[in-house]
């Protein structure tokens, strides 16, 4: 039955490019949608006014005429429909009228006929399309359709194809999805019939990759099913070349002789300082890399007290791993020894490739790399740091602190604002790595190889783009049940820029697709840099809550409104104080506090109160995760606060309860060491803000969510 109907829709495309036409017509679109069973209503077309006037007699009700032509995309735009025609003499007219508008829009449009279709009852208008994004391949897409669809923007994407849980998930996702389900005593829409609008379309196109564009707007939506009105169908000029895939085992293969080698080469190490290949030899030596390290320079015999080579082909034994710090326009010749000396990864530090406009350079790289299966990094990047391994091969500062966070940038100057943040905050961290320009390894190998590695507990990464969308999805899926992913996916606020032929592609923005995408692999999504940072730096310190009731316990009202917000803002609740708790928390606070959720123990109670409120937040096993707002006073100083706070967290997580605590400190100066004692003591705590610790709470609860540890979207 699917090999019927995809040589019937396979015979129907190859027609419509033999007649060198990328559109298809609506009669040809609705072949199209009765092979794949998509919902439409019944049409003819009528080829004389004679043939409308029957078929119209045929359908008796009102009908929806159309002009059928293969040269005129947008009809309405051409005067080209006309609505509701009832009676053999207005079928008359509205034939005449809309044939002499096309003729006026467009006097060379081969002209077929006009179609005559049943005209639906009234329901809520959807839009169900597909669209090809250039990042992540076929993409399905639901919304709010009609004439506001291009305003309100309420639409949702998924990779196609999609399962019917997954379709049927895409009418949640919406701002309106409430419109669905009935509002204001009219009856919700056939939910399952819409899913099956959007299943099918995305089995459509996963099965034609030719097919550049679907939109069915609108579908026309009641209580009873789901039919499209209209079907637009539009061919790509050519479909693009499937890019190089590598299996896992061959990643991991690969990405654990980089990240964990044994051998090292410098290419164009050198003792002159000031240069890069002297600042890698002595990142390199001076990190206490235990590994061989192997300079290459042709007119030296000697680099930093090390033996030197003058070719790669001279170095004795295996080398995992060749890092060059030459001059773009000798890269090519240098990585053609590389090959031959069958290392398996290049460390490409020099600019001067495709980032300047020098294309076909980085290509013949590529070239080179992909015939000696050569795993190339870079170009144009500040190298990279494995920590663990005290390997430090880059030009810039050295970093040792061992950790758990992976970081990864596609920009240098990022990665620089990493390495600082994390000197500053003393994050530990398992590794960053410079990406630049990614015309090999990218964001996907990377994923895979921390998702494995067992000194990396949290990823973040920087990207301008995802060169394979389909194969970071993959990844991300498979790590994000162990260890959250932190994106920060700069350019989104920019425009999507390429043309579109429908409504589905005009909304389909690279931003909007990234979003929803990322979203569903379970990625956490950083709004700028300092939030990925933080994120990264505050996921691995909280434990991941069981649950979603989470008590806000101040010592300042203002604070209290402040956090309250927050949490809203970041999709979280608050938990509903039942009456026994509420009187618990009361015994410990002043009558003039306020019980509830915040719990207002006031600026002036002792530490006592502190630690008595704190304890009872953590015994409770109905509260799931405590947000603490702390004013500062002379009666419980900030250091006080914070030892009494890690004391009592400490405790707890002796015996076996771990919850996520956060904490929002308002006050003097004194604050900041506060906060740091806290944070090393996992609890996720900030001076000055009372948005940032719940944030963090927030990403923490997204990941727990994505990682199917709680219940409910993420």
């Amino acid at each position: 039955m699917a090999e019927d109907r995809e040589l019937r829709v396979r015979a129907l495309l190859d027609s419509v490019r033999a007649e060198g036409r990328t559109a298809l017509t609506a009669p040809e679109g609705k072949m199209v949608a009765d092979a794949y069973g998509i919902a439409v209503p019944g049409e003819e077309l009528a080829t004389d006014v004679d043939e409308a006037v029957a078929y119209a007699a045929r359908f008796g009700g009102p009908v929806v005429m159309k002009i059928v032509s293969p040269d005129i995309l947008h009809k309405t735009d051409a005067g080209g429909v006309v609505v509701g025609v009832e009676g053999a003499a207005d079928v008359r007219a509205a034939f005449h009228r809309i044939i002499k508008n096309a003729k006026a829009y467009d006097a060379r449009a081969r002209i077929e006929g006009v179609q005559v279709q049943e005209l639906l009852p009234k329901g809520q208008e959807v839009i169900v399309g597909a669209v090809t994004d250039p990042t992540f391949g076929k993409v399905v897409a639901f919304g709010l359709g009609g004439v506001l669809v291009e305003v309100l923007k309420d639409v949702t994407f998924r990779l196609a194809p999609v399962t019917a849980d997954e379709a049927l998930s895409m009418l949640d996702s919406i701002k309106a999805a409430e419109v669905l389900r009935g509002v204001r005593g009219q009856a919700g829409v056939d939910r399952w019939a819409i899913a099956e609008q959007i299943r099918r379309v995305s089995q459509l196109v996963a099965d034609f990759p030719e097919i550049a564009e679907v939109d069915l707007n609108p579908v026309i939506a009641t209580p009873e099913g789901a039919v499209a009105a209209d079907i637009r169908i539009i061919l790509a000029d050519q479909v693009p070349a499937a890019r190089r895939r590598y299996g896992r085992d061959e990643i991991l293969a690969t990405m654990r002789r980089l990240m964990q080698p044994r051998s090292v080469a410098v290419i164009g190490a050198s003792n002159e300082p000031g240069k890069i290949g002297n600042s890698v030899m002595r990142n390199l030596v001076d990190g206490g890399f235990a590994g061989e390290i192997h300079p290459v320079n042709p007119k030296a015999d000697d680099i930093l007290g090390r033996k030197a080579y003058k070719s790669v082909t001279d170095v004795p034994g295996e080398v995992d791993v060749a890092v060059f710090a030459i001059p773009a326009r000798f890269v090519a010749a240098a990585l053609e020894e590389v090959g031959r000396k069958r290392i398996p990864n290049a460390v490409l530090i020099p600019s001067g490739f495709a980032e300047t406009g020098e294309d076909e350079l980085q290509a013949e790289i590529v070239a080179i790399g992909e015939r000696y299966g050569i795993r190339l990094l870079g170009p144009n990047i500040y190298g990279y740091y494995s920590t663990w391994q005290d390997l430090c091969a880059t030009f810039c500062t050295p970093y040792d602190v061992k950790g758990g966070v992976a970081l990864t940038s596609q920009s240098g100057g990022i990665g620089m604002a990493i390495l600082g943040f994390a000197r500053t905050t003393k994050t530990g961290v398992s590794a960053i790595v410079g990406l630049g320009n990614k015309s090999d390894l990218d964001e996907d190998d990377l994923l895979t190889w921390f998702g494995e590695d067992p000194h990396t507990e949290c990823i973040a990464m920087h990207l301008e783009d995802l060169k394979d969308g389909r194969a970071f999805v993959e990844a991300a899926r498979n790590t994000v049940p162990r260890k959250p992913v932190v994106v920060l996916k700069a350019g989104r606020t920019a425009a999507g820029a390429r043309a579109a032929g429908s409504h589905t592609g005009a909304l389909a923005g690279d931003d909007a697709v990234y979003d929803d995408i990322l979203r569903q692999a379970g990625v956490i999504r950083a709004p700028g840099l300092n939030d990925m940072l933080e994120y990264a730096r505050g996921l691995p310190v909280l434990p991941a809550p069981q649950g979603d009731n989470i008590v806000i316990i101040t010592g300042a009202g203002g604070s209290g409104v402040l956090l309250s917000d927050a949490v809203t803002d970041n999709g979280l609740a608050l938990m509903e104080i039942p009456p026994d708790l509420d009187e618990a928390f009361r015994r410990f606070i002043p009558p003039f506090g306020a019980a509830g959720n915040p719990v207002d123990i006031t600026g002036g109670e002792p530490p006592s109160t502190y630690e008595a409120t704190i304890r009872l937040g953590l015994e409770d096993p109905r509260i799931h995760a405590l947000v603490l707002g702390y004013w500062h006073t002379i009666v419980t100083p900030p250091m006080v606060f914070a030892e009494l706070t890690a004391r009592v967290v400490a405790e707890f997580r002796e015996r076996g309860i771990e919850k996520p605590v956060v904490a929002s400190l308002a006050g003097d100066v004194e604050v900041e060491e506060a906060c740091q004692y806290l944070y090393e003591r996992g609890v996720v705590a900030y001076p000055y803000t009372t948005e940032r610790p719940v944030a963090v709470l927030g990403a923490k609860y997204r990941w727990a969510r994505a990682a199917g540890l709680l219940e409910g979207a993420s």
